[in-house]
């Protein structure tokens, strides 16, 4: 079976591109097998969103992490599985959330079946990685515990918005780090650990995900306002149709101005006005700021993997920082 799509991230060092390459094609594999059902429709269902492709970021960021330390160790393809599985769960029950239609370029599960179908499939996958996450050992398990809770936190947060007199922006980059970030940043601490990695390579590749995995969805707002469809995959102005604001959005509504691009920005907009908010948007200084925070995030996580020792893997993961500069725009 070969391996799903990933990032497109091009690795000079030839033996470490063979090494990514076997690892996704090894956990591609086992997690198709880990959601295996007696149950057919269990199965279909489980396999809905697998099979719908992805990136395997998180994946990826595993078997970096990994060359650190003994990428072959037993623990490694099992654990990028469980963070894969986590991360597909949370997608069944987002989908829920946010009534999505499509997941993928695929009918979403909700929209094939129904939203019970979805959430208990969700809940299927979490309790499949708690099985292979029992034999990872504890400190794995208190690890994906605290993760866990911290995306769900970041998502209770980001329903219930901001509180009075909190600051919009701040409440927006704080729910980022735990819904997107956290996952993340458990990919590499997963991988730095289960290859036996040093204590302090280990937290170094965990901050440096994390502030990758902030500026990843920084650059997707970014995206949604600049990119033509043809580029970014998506129909431009997706976010502002649904009303969310992200931080080009909220850079604006806080600029204190009126105008009427702030009034369009004020709540969804309609159809008709789609283009006109976004051109609106993409010359107003708000970009360039947006463009600026996702810059610091990167820089952050440059800082902890400049101080890793100088193996592939460290170049492997700073191309990526300059990755998501470069596809923000």
């Amino acid at each position: 079976m070969s391996a799903p799509p990933v990032v497109d991230l091009p690795i000079e060092d030839e033996r470490l591109a063979q090494d990514v390459a076997t690892g996704l094609a090894a956990v591609e594999k086992l997690l198709r097998s880990s959601v295996e059902s007696e149950d057919a429709f269990v199965t279909e269902a489980s396999k809905h969103l697998i099979e719908a492709g992805g990136k395997r970021f998180r994946t990826l960021m595993v078997l970096l992490a990994a060359q650190f330390g003994d990428p072959s160790a037993p623990g490694v393809v099992p654990g990028a599985v469980v963070i894969e599985l986590t991360h597909l769960g949370s997608l069944y029950h987002d989908d829920v959330m946010d009534e999505a239609p499509v997941r993928r370029g695929s009918p979403s599960a909700n929209a094939r079946w129904d939203n019970t179908v979805a959430i208990l499939t969700g809940d299927y996958l979490f309790a499949q990685a708690s099985d292979l996450l029992a034999d990872l050992g504890p400190e794995m398990i208190r690890i994906q515990a605290q993760t866990f809770s911290r995306l769900v936190q970041g998502q209770i947060r980001e329903t219930v918005g901001p509180r009075d007199g909190e600051d919009p922006v701040g409440h927006y980059l704080s729910v980022l780090s735990d819904k997107t970030g956290s996952l993340i940043a458990a990919s590499g601490r997963f991988g730095a650990l289960l290859s036996g990695a040093p204590a302090d390579v280990e937290e170094r590749l965990s901050r440096a995900c994390e502030a990758v995995g902030v500026a990843w969805q920084l650059g997707d707002d970014l995206l949604d306002v600049a990119s033509s469809g043809a580029q970014s995959g998506k129909t431009p102005g997706t976010d502002l149709r649904e009303g969310v604001r992200t931080l080009p959005v909220l850079y604006a509504l806080t600029s204190g101005e009126q105008s009427r691009m702030t009034e369009l920005l004020s709540g969804p907009v309609a159809e008709e006005d789609v283009e006109e908010a976004l051109t609106l948007l993409r010359a107003h200084p708000a970009m360039a700021r947006a463009r600026a925070e996702l810059t610091a995030w990167v820089d952050r996580a440059r800082v902890d993997l400049s101080a890793l020792p100088d193996i592939p893997a460290r170049a492997a993961f700073l191309a990526l920082c300059d990755y998501v500069v470069e596809r923000s725009g």
